[in-house]
């Protein structure tokens, strides 16, 4: 909204009788996000979720977020749907199914990996704040204490400069150095520093075999899996 406008957050139960597109008949708690701005145009709005569409310039977003979003709602048995309209705005609209389960149920859903208690300095380096302050939140969940840095070459400073990380959770691509040579760098100093590498793009294998590596979007239990590896 760069002329400004009205932001409205709404939360409601809603039901579906009649199975529509990826909502299936049930209850949901429907969280919806509504602006006033430029809105979309139907070619953009066909487009909004595809991982890495943006219309943002350079350096000012991935196109990850409603990708993120989507993945997440779906994977939850909901949905992500959005409607906009040029010059009219915006308003997104997150279905989450209720739960059939009492939260003091005991039950833990099957593909939440276990958590061992870390401890710990993590040291994690990403060029987009959402992103990084998402996966900040999960490390301190399980138990490390986090430094962030939103670039390599800040990353690379900290440590210059007397910060002893005892763990690198870095993204890949990054203007300026990337993750893999920052790791690189550190371990000329700290060779034995546990290293994960996240990228939005899955075949950097090949430019770090060595290297343990998440491809973004992930969720919490993978993030786990691998630092319970690692």
């Amino acid at each position: 909204m760069p002329q400004g406008g009205t932001l409205r957050i709404t939360a409601n139960r809603a039901s579906i009788r009649t199975p529509r597109g990826a909502l299936k008949r049930g209850h949901y708690v429907r969280l919806g996000v509504a602006d006033t701005g430029a809105g979309m145009d139907p070619v953009t709005l066909a487009r909004a979720i595809e991982p890495f569409f943006s219309t943002k310039g350079i350096g000012k977003g991935t196109g990850l977020g409603l990708s993120m979003a989507h993945g997440l709602a779906a994977q939850l048995g909901g949905a992500l749907t959005i409607q906009s309209q040029e010059g009219v705005g915006t308003n997104v609209e997150l279905w989450l199914p209720v739960s059939a389960v009492s939260p003091d149920g005991g039950e833990t859903p099957a593909d939440v990996a276990p958590v061992n208690t870390a401890s710990g300095l993590a040291l994690l380096v990403d060029d987009e704040d959402a992103v990084r302050a998402s996966t900040a939140d999960m490390l301190e969940e399980y138990g490390y204490e986090v430094r962030e840095a939103n670039s390599a070459e800040t990353a690379l400073a900290l440590v210059t400069n007397g910060l002893l990380p005892d763990l690198l959770v870095s993204d890949h691509l990054m203007p300026g150095m990337s993750g893999v040579e920052l790791a690189s760098e550190l371990r000329k100093t700290l060779p034995n520093l546990p290293v994960l590498i996240i990228s939005g793009y899955a075949d950097l294998e090949g430019l770090a075999p060595d290297l343990p590596r998440l491809v973004k979007p992930f969720r919490s239990a993978e993030l786990a899996a691998i630092l319970a590896a690692l």
